[in-house]
């Protein structure tokens, strides 16, 4: 998120779920010393993620072998100009998402991850503004 949304940010608590332990552990450390720096809860049972976003696997959206291996080579290629290394570990084929809550715990904004595709920053700030301006 660039700087200009660092006063947004401030207003609001931000946390993480993680779907599993024990797998990547690894790569599960190198998220949080790196990237993201909040609390990070284990969800047992997927509970949180089930409630939200159903047992959502990732879909083909073609079966054409070349667009797959175009797909990916686009994911990497992205992947290598932020400096992430993405690995192959763990269960890979469940999606997850963002999830915007306001004051009394009321879901205002929902992102569904879809694997290989950019945060849509610009929809994830405006949503952050509205909750901001519907708090005062």
């Amino acid at each position: 998120m660039a700087k200009n949304n660092d006063e947004l940010m401030k207003k609001f608590k931000m946390w993480g779920v993680v779907k599993e332990t024990g797998v990547d552990d690894e790569g599960l450390s190198t998220f949080y010393n790196d990237y993201f720096k909040y609390p990070l809860y284990k969800d047992e049972g997927l509970v949180l993620y089930n409630d939200f976003f159903g047992k959502r696997k990732i879909a083909l959206t073609t079966y054409n072998p070349f667009k797959l291996y175009r797909g990916y080579k686009d994911m990497h290629k992205r992947l290598n100009e932020k400096g992430l290394d993405g690995n192959m570990t763990g269960e890979g084929m469940i999606q997850g998402g963002l999830i915007i809550f306001d004051k009394e715990g009321n879901v205002r904004y929902a992102y569904e991850e879809i694997i290989g595709d950019e945060l849509v920053i610009d929809d994830i700030v405006a949503a952050l503004e509205d909750v901001s301006k519907d708090e005062k």
